[in-house]
């Protein structure tokens, strides 16, 4: 009996393996020896009934498991594509309730940081404001969330970092609007991106014109189209466009009577487009413009810029381009090197940072920045730099624009009434006569506030004064 047992457990582990590498695909399973004796028959016989049964049992369990398993993958690919439909449904549902976050993405690292902060904290202000210091309009919470676009290791606007912004907001289904970008350059890369969703995009400061419309000598063949690839109008600014500051700048200049200047860019899509418009309008106004460089900002130093300023002996200097781009040092070493013409800039180097960065050179340069000086200001504007000096302290040339761009997007969402970025897109574009604290405006076709007033302003012992308002006709 015991060697029946063997024979019976051998002949079995023989067939188990031959199915097994049979299942497998394996050719080289061989076929067990015949069994000689009747009780390797019988012993054979018994085995061929255990192993059928085996089989039997083995495939009715495989045909199970196969199914669960289908099942659960079905179950489970069906709950991924749900979530999936869902996350894209929330951010253009029209739900009447939940969430609405606002992003803002702005440079918050590096030499902006004071004059951000100032956008940020007014930001929140414009929350409280108009929210009544609940956080909600109807049955939505609005929740702020601040981005920073720049890196430590640029110290300013970093397009990497921005393009990463704007795929958050995106990807974010309760994302309803993008307060940004500080830089012109940044909301060229932001722009397109968000624009492919339908995302509501408001800038407190770019002024690059060819973000919004076209104008010869100024923008870039293709622009804007270029940065609207659905063909729709997602992004507006509350800040007067730079073929308007340009005409400006030119227009304050001739009191000075200056015909002769020379004209300095720091290559980036501001500065650049700020300082081709300088040179067209000065051609306009038969003024000579005809020396022009461009710096990087990365130079060691500025004296053979200054030399050449001094050999073109001009009547004026004028800078298109940021602080960051290393004003500080391009002033001071023109300066240092006993040229003392007027230095005039735009709005990029309106703020405290460039004093501090060109240190006692900074005394009489001139600005543009958009807008009025506070004691001209409409009173909600008054009130506004009131409030924020007693809460945070002093305002920058943007704070009141980064106020007016929250404002106008809570505005935009209130009247949306609904959880919907076509809704509140649509909402904002048809924004007209808005009573802000920059007075009565709304937004062109194109994007572009109607409001056209520039102030000059002059760095007098350390601190920006008001000396007169340009409204140029273009």
């Amino acid at each position: 009996m015991k060697n029946l047992f063997r024979i019976l457990a051998v002949a079995m582990c023989s067939l188990l393996v031959a199915g097994i590498l049979a299942a497998c695909g394996d050719n080289t399973a061989t076929t067990a020896p015949a069994a000689t004796t009747a009780a390797a028959t019988t012993a054979a016989a018994a085995t061929t009934a255990a192993a059928t049964t085996a089989a039997a049992a083995t495939t009715a369990a495989a045909t199970t498991a196969a199914a669960t398993t289908a099942a659960a993958t079905t179950a489970a690919a069906t709950t991924a594509a749900g979530t999936t439909a869902a996350a894209t449904t929330s951010a253009s549902s029209g739900a009447s309730s939940g969430t609405i976050r606002i992003y803002s993405s702005l440079p918050m690292t590096g030499s902006s940081k004071q004059q951000i902060d100032t956008l940020i904290n007014a930001m929140k202000m414009a929350i409280d404001d108009f929210t009544g210091g609940t956080g909600k309009i109807g049955n939505f919470t609005i929740d702020y969330q601040p981005l920073d676009d720049s890196t430590a290791a640029k110290g300013q606007w970093d397009a990497d970092q921005e393009k990463a912004n704007a795929n958050k907001a995106v990807n974010d289904p309760d994302a309803m609007a993008y307060i940004g970008t500080f830089n012109s350059g940044a909301a060229a890369v932001s722009i397109p991106i968000l624009n492919q969703v339908g995302l509501a995009m408001v800038s407190p400061a770019n002024t690059y014109t060819g973000l919004t419309r076209a104008a010869e000598g100024i923008t870039a063949q293709g622009e804007p189209d270029s940065y609207y690839p659905t063909g729709v109008r997602n992004y507006f600014r509350v800040v007067t466009a730079d073929d308007v500051q340009g005409a400006a700048a030119i227009e304050f200049l001739k009191t000075l009577n200056a015909k002769k200047i020379f004209v300095i860019d720091d290559s980036q899509s501001y500065g650049k487009g700020l300082a081709d418009a300088v040179v067209l309008y000065c051609k306009k106004a038969s003024l000579d413009c005809g020396q022009r460089l461009s710096i990087n900002g990365k130079e060691s130093d500025y004296k053979s810029v200054a030399a050449q300023i001094k050999s073109a002996n001009p009547d004026a200097i004028y800078f298109g381009g940021i602080t960051q781009q290393n004003a500080g040092k391009l002033v001071a070493d023109i300066r240092a090197a006993g040229i003392t013409k007027p230095f005039m800039g735009g709005d990029g180097i309106y703020e405290q940072a460039f004093v501090d960065a060109a240190g006692a050179a900074a005394e009489g340069v001139y600005v543009t920045g958009a807008g009025l000086p506070v004691e001209q200001m409409p009173s909600k504007g008054q009130d506004f730099v009131k409030r924020y000096q007693a809460k945070y302290g002093e305002v920058e040339q943007y704070t009141i624009y980064g106020y007016e761009s929250m404002n106008v997007v809570l505005n935009a969402i209130k009247t949306a009434g609904t959880k919907d970025r076509k809704a509140i897109l649509t909402a904002l574009a048809n924004t007209k006569d808005f009573d802000g604290v920059l007075g009565t405006w709304g937004f062109s076709p194109n994007g572009d506030t109607t409001l056209t007033t520039y102030k000059v302003e002059q760095i007098k012992d350390g601190k920006f004064t008001f000396v007169t308002g340009v409204k140029p006709a273009i």
